[in-house]
């Protein structure tokens, strides 16, 4: 299957401090990778700089998406390639309702002129009526601001229609699963599910095995002070739930987490 993204030897600092120490990472079409380490680790930093955020410089190494460097391109220039971000902490947007930021979305990227985007436009208001049904989330909600005084799992699940919504190649999922109940964690990894096909990839930045029993991972790679320090397939993330990072060497740190 073709490469979608690849990182070669990639240095990010934050803030003056080097975070991400040198990292190596290919994830092709139809993949699904899942990035575990303790707290502090980077793996928070890695996905924002994927989406290239303000303040994330990278001061080494190279990131490309479909063979094309990325590396300097602006937030807006990456998603109308084809890459999306799901955030740990979705900020609510008071005055904008879940629908029309949707909708001005899809509009602002078929802009560029790429068809797909064109398509899913024009097909809007019928594949978000089925994918909030798939996600379960009330009618109501098309018209509520988003985020605005939604629980923690409503939020989550704002971000996988997001994703439904705009289908991009390559989706970060940045501690999706955290603050979700079983019910809710079930319904969102159907969600990344069905997003999934031959032509898209997952990356999953998480804590914990649960979410990886719904979306079965190709490949787990533990990421330790900066460094991706052990790579292996779905079995890793077992052993990982079962003896704890000690097992590969690495003390949890303390500290904040980047």
């Amino acid at each position: 299957m073709p490469s979608l993204l690849k990182l070669d030897n990639l240095h990010i600092t934050v803030e003056k401090n080097e975070i991400i120490k040198g990292v190596d990472l290919e994830i092709k079409s139809g993949e699904v990778h899942a990035v575990m380490g303790p707290n502090g680790s980077g793996k928070s930093t890695l996905a924002y700089t994927l989406m290239g955020r303000p303040g994330y410089q990278v001061t080494g190494g190279k990131i490309y998406f479909k063979d094309e460097d990325i590396t300097e391109m602006e937030p807006e220039e990456r998603a109308q390639r084809g890459l999306f971000l799901s955030f740990q902490y979705p900020v609510a947007i008071p005055g904008v309702t879940v629908a029309s930021f949707l909708m001005t979305t899809l509009q602002s990227l078929s802009k560029t002129g790429n068809g797909r985007f064109t398509e899913l436009r024009k097909n809007f208001r019928k594949n978000f009526k089925e994918n909030m049904a798939l996600l379960k989330v009330d009618p109501q909600f098309a018209t509520r601001y988003l985020n605005d005084g939604f629980s923690g799992g409503e939020k989550k699940r704002m971000e996988i229609l997001q994703l439904m919504t705009l289908q991009p190649q390559l989706a970060i999922l940045d501690e999706t699963d955290s603050g979700l109940d079983i019910d809710a964690l079930k319904i969102v990894s159907e969600g990344v599910s069905n997003y999934l096909n031959p032509e898209r990839a997952v990356l999953c930045i998480t804590h914990y095995q649960r979410i990886l029993n719904h979306l079965k991972p190709h490949f787990v790679h533990i990421l330790a002070k900066g460094k991706i320090i052990a790579s292996g397939g779905p079995e890793m993330a077992l052993e990982l739930e079962n003896k704890g990072y000690k097992a590969f060497g690495v003390e949890e740190q303390q500290g904040v987490s980047l």
